[in-house]
């Protein structure tokens, strides 16, 4: 359930929003057009939005800029007291992660970028068959994350970083649950969603299903 990352997450809570602005030098390209993804997420929720892997809030701040409500969801206490002095405590942040969570009485988008890959595949087919159930009819889940086309590209891209001496990407890359899209098709429509998939940058795509 992507807990075994606490202790990263934690850590990388000090320095997140400054690698999202690019100035890691390796995981520039993952996070290149950070702002447009975010802002394309945001603007294709609606109602009741439920947030999974708020980290330091800045997802939850463009979509409460929108004049949604939004129920945060982040499991690392470090990354969760800087979203809510960002925040400025202007909506609940609580514990939890994509699997085990406080179910909101009503949801209308499920949402989240940049942390579905912290769950293996077979969490992330229990997490999607329990959003079937909480959203009704034209209830959507719009995720951005790293995925890919294959698992061939996926390992081309562990060798691309590899060649270019970025050692640490490379390891995040084999070491966390990254996962493909036809596998994340099969169990969106097995649970009865449409999706479609937009490439954002050489890794990130956004992950937009609609129940039917």
């Amino acid at each position: 359930m992507g807990r075994e990352f606490l202790k990263l997450f934690d850590e990388w809570s000090k320095t997140y929003d400054e690698s999202v602005e690019g100035q890691d030098l390796e995981y520039q390209e993952v996070f290149r057009h950070y702002d447009k993804i975010l802002d394309r997420v945001a603007s294709r929720s609606h109602g009741h939005v439920l947030e999974f892997g708020v980290g330091t809030g800045n997802l939850t701040e463009r979509i409460l800029v929108a004049g949604l409500t939004v129920s945060g969801i982040e499991p690392s206490a470090s990354m969760r007291e800087i979203a809510r002095r960002k925040l400025q405590n202007k909506t609940e942040i609580v514990d939890g992660d994509f699997i085990e969570f406080p179910r909101p009485k009503q949801v209308d988008s499920i949402v989240s970028t940049y942390a579905f890959h912290h769950l293996t595949d077979e969490e992330k087919e229990k997490a999607i068959a329990s959003y079937g159930k909480l959203l009704n009819a034209g209830g959507r889940i719009v995720f951005a994350d790293t995925m890919y086309q294959s698992k061939e590209s996926h390992e081309q891209a562990i060798r691309d970083a590899t060649d270019a001496g970025f050692h640490n990407l490379a390891n995040d890359l084999q070491t966390e649950y990254y996962t493909t899209i036809p596998f994340l098709e099969k169990v969106l429509e097995t649970h009865g969603f449409k999706v479609n998939f937009e490439r954002c940058n050489s890794f990130v795509w956004i992950m937009e299903a609609e129940k039917l």
